[in-house]
């Protein structure tokens, strides 16, 4: 399967959603997903290290 900017939109709100903890209302998701990219030059985020993704995450967390 191609990379592309909706799986890697998929993938940010499944590892969002995972810890049970927040919902993908709670992120702005097509800010992470532009920052990581553009960061990463990658669609495929399961390349991107954990802490960065998380990093980047955590600036698009909505008050």
């Amino acid at each position: 399967m191609p990379h592309t900017v909706e799986s890697a939109t998929a993938y940010v709100i499944a590892a969002l959603e995972a810890k049970g903890t927040a919902t993908r209302e709670d992120f702005n998701i097509p800010g992470i997903v532009s920052t990581t990219h553009s960061i990463t030059q990658t669609w495929d985020f399961r390349a991107v290290d954990r802490r960065r993704f998380w990093g980047i995450a955590a600036t698009f967390l909505r008050a």
